[in-house]
């Protein structure tokens, strides 16, 4: 039978393939066409919420699609001359790390590194996110975030393999932040959320007062998709064109189809499409050649995500 989206989307939700669901939207050529929230427990980046219900005006988090919007953040200060080139060296952006920069290991590494997430360093975020054992949060909670990331022992040369990387974005963050001479968040609010309409969101912080930039944002799923339909109208002025040109081309491999631009995941192939992926089942999917933007959010904290996958197939009919 051929279903409609609405009807597959519905199927899904009754027939239980995705716990854990909080929200959907869905907008096909720059206009809503689905919009479903849910109810279930939830968490603030390492705060409990207990249950809640959600709707049109809950903040969620969206976890690590934090990172496609600071790579979006990092488009918008290039093109206002406030931050370096990719091709910059990284450690030249943390002069207070003299140390490090004479590292002969570490000395060749550059913003796009970070971009890429192929900075080549020790990193493993596969301990939840709850554990210090996890480098992310072992990072949130040392006295310089900054210097723990650079300071990493060298695992391999730099810019031959993706390796997940919260530190590469908590850099970029920095980097930001000292480009433009004010926080990350105070950034997005008028540079990006704020020519969108969006003036509901936050941005958790760690204990030294710097936002987590690599998971920390919340928004409202439909302002989540917001940020997904200026990408697909490319940018719209906000966003520099040849920054999402060159942000969402495919760069290093992951597996098979499945590679990484600029802190966005690249599907290659006939229906291409770009991806901000987090923790908890948050999704964000642009499908280009279909005029298509998905928002899911999702309750699913360091376990499975197949029900953010499960409705996004339904979504696309595949």
């Amino acid at each position: 039978m051929d279903m409609s989206m609405a009807e597959r989307v519905e199927a899904v939700l009754r027939d239980g393939r995705a716990p854990g669901f909080h929200g959907l939207v869905v907008m096909r050529g720059g206009e809503p066409v689905l919009e479903r929230y849910g109810a279930g427990q939830d968490r603030r980046l390492g705060e409990a919420l207990g249950h809640v219900t959600f709707d049109r005006d809950t903040l969620h988090d969206v976890r690590s699609v934090s990172k496609s919007v600071v790579a979006l953040l990092y488009g918008v200060a290039l093109g206002d001359g406030l931050v370096p080139e990719p091709g910059a060296g990284l450690l030249a952006q943390f002069p207070h790390y003299p140390d490090l920069a004479a590292d002969p290991g570490r000395a060749h590494l550059t913003i796009e590194h970070a971009l890429t997430m192929t900075l080549g360093l020790d990193w493993n975020e596969d301990a939840p996110y709850t554990s210090p054992a996890n480098s992310e949060i072992a990072m949130e909670l040392a006295p310089d975030r900054y210097r723990y990331v650079l300071e990493r022992p060298v695992a391999e040369e730099a810019g031959k393999r993706w390796r997940y990387c919260g530190g590469a974005t908590a850099l970029l963050g920095g980097i930001i932040a000292r480009g433009v001479g004010r926080p990350l968040e105070e950034y997005a609010a008028e540079a990006l959320f704020g020519p969108l309409g969006i003036t509901s969101f936050a941005w958790t912080k760690g204990g030294d007062g710097v936002v987590s930039a690599a998971a920390g944002l919340r928004l409202r799923p439909v302002d989540l998709a917001a940020v997904g339909q200026l990408v697909l109208d490319g940018g719209r002025g906000i966003v520099p064109a040849d920054w999402l040109g060159e942000t969402l081309r495919s760069r290093v491999p992951i597996d098979g189809s499945f590679t990484y631009g600029y802190h966005w995941y690249v599907v290659t192939g006939e229906r291409r499409r770009v991806l901000g992926i987090g923790n908890g089942g948050q999704l964000l999917a642009v499908v280009p050649g279909e005029e298509l933007v998905v928002a899911v959010t999702g309750g699913n904290y360091d376990g499975d995500a197949n029900g953010s996958w499960a409705l996004l197939a339904a979504v696309l009919g595949d």
